[in-house]
């Protein structure tokens, strides 16, 4: 009993006295490099400005939305080799808000030492959602069924079978390079890219749950969330925290999500997206690299933004709490779908005037039909309330352009 007790202190106080090595920081904390500056890009800036990091992003506009808080600014698109190279570089720890880059240089990077997180391999797999998908079936994890589109004849897909959704393999983004099959009339959308097509799955709700871990395998989820999604432009309209499902199910999205991350050997935060079936099953749709639209609702909702997280899991740091503070609600502000040009928001201060609403605006200086302007969270202790407020919000603010 005294041997057992000793080891136990002597692992605790070496334990202990490597973190307390590593809790002595200077300042700037450490210099965080991001590839991408739209509103994510903004957001982690931002959250790392105030905990102490110094910030480089990396963007194809000098007016990105992260350009005001960043210390420096590198304008280059995401696949320029020299670039790439600067902020990597320059930086103690680069990582990136945006899919679409040049994931060759910056694994020659990776494996020359430099710290990239979630590393370029994970970022390649993700790449390609049909990769990706085809990773989680070998890992016995829950997918649809699924297939590579061989030729674009009609009779790939109708031995396949009606209906379906075909998906481009790389590329797509909000809804972009993804087309439902409903039968032999729809054949003339089908994606003329690669591609492949899964089930169309018959839906109870659409899902998502934010995943952290960090270097040393530590994981944290955060409460499994619902979207409805705007159809049109098939981008996420209106997010309920936490979802409205039985305890089971939202276990086993946990699970499915953390399974996800571990399977990709993934550091930093993930947004993992999900169907639950109307036989109660949970399917994996796709999963993101970095913040996600569904993790928004962290600023004002829990412990630990998703945002903070991001940052404490590339920098093995101890992860925050995931806990929900209250019950939330979010909109994304899409431009209207009529509307070009420069922003102007309407009804702001009535929305305002309602309690529990957090107003988020990205700082894009040109607004576009479905374009993401910026997000409200709204709070309240009443789930079925917060979800009135929010449709109150939707009504009121828009967002439009100067004449």
């Amino acid at each position: 009993m005294f041997f057992e007790e000793f080891v136990v202190n002597y692992i605790w106080k070496g334990e202990m006295k490597r973190d307390m090595h590593h809790s002595t920081f200077g300042f700037p904390i450490k210099k965080i490099g991001i590839i991408g500056g739209g509103q994510l890009g903004k957001m982690l800036a931002q959250k790392a400005k105030q905990m102490g990091f110094y910030v480089i992003s990396l963007d194809p506009s000098p007016e990105c939305p992260a350009a005001s808080v960043s210390d420096e600014l590198i304008v280059s698109d995401f696949y320029n080799p020299e670039k790439l190279k600067e902020i990597v570089r320059k930086s103690d720890i680069t990582t990136y808000e945006i899919e679409h880059i040049n994931t060759a240089v910056l694994k020659d990077l990776y494996d020359k030492g430099y710290h990239i997180y979630p590393s370029p391999y994970c970022l390649e797999i993700i790449q390609d959602k049909f990769k990706q998908k085809q990773m989680f079936k070998n890992a016995n994890l829950p997918v649809p069924r699924f297939e590579k589109v061989t030729h674009l004849d009609a009779s790939f897909f109708e031995k396949f079978g009606f209906p379906c959704v075909q998906k481009a393999s790389k590329g797509g983004y909000d809804g972009r390079g993804v087309v439902v099959i409903k039968d032999k009339e729809d054949l003339n959308k089908v994606l003329q890219t690669e591609s492949f097509v899964e089930e169309l799955v018959d839906i109870k709700k659409e899902l998502a749950v934010m995943v952290a871990r960090n270097k040393r395998g530590d994981v944290k989820s955060y409460p499994v969330v619902e979207m409805v999604f705007e159809q049109s432009a098939n981008i996420l309209d209106f997010l309920v925290a936490p979802a409205r499902i039985d305890e089971k199910i939202a276990q086993r999205a946990r699970e499915v999500a953390i399974k996800v991350v571990e399977a990709l050997d993934g550091v930093g935060v993930f947004g993992v997206e999900l169907f639950l079936t109307k036989d109660d099953e949970i399917l994996i749709n796709e999963v993101a690299p970095r913040p996600h639209n569904s993790g928004h609702y962290t600023i004002e909702a829990c412990v630990t933004s998703q945002f903070e997280q991001h940052l404490r899991a590339i920098c093995d740091l101890p992860l925050g709490s995931t806990k929900q503070l209250s019950p939330a609600v979010m909109i994304n502000l899409l431009g209207e779908k009529d509307y070009k040009g420069r922003p102007k928001i309407e009804g702001l201060a009535e929305s305002l005037s309602i309690e529990g609403v957090s107003f988020h605006f990205y700082g894009k200086k040109m607004t576009a039909p479905f374009r993401k302007m910026g997000h409200v969270t709204i709070l309240d202790d009443d789930l079925e309330v917060a979800i009135e407020k929010a449709k109150k919000v939707k009504k009121i603010l828009k967002i439009k352009a100067e004449v």
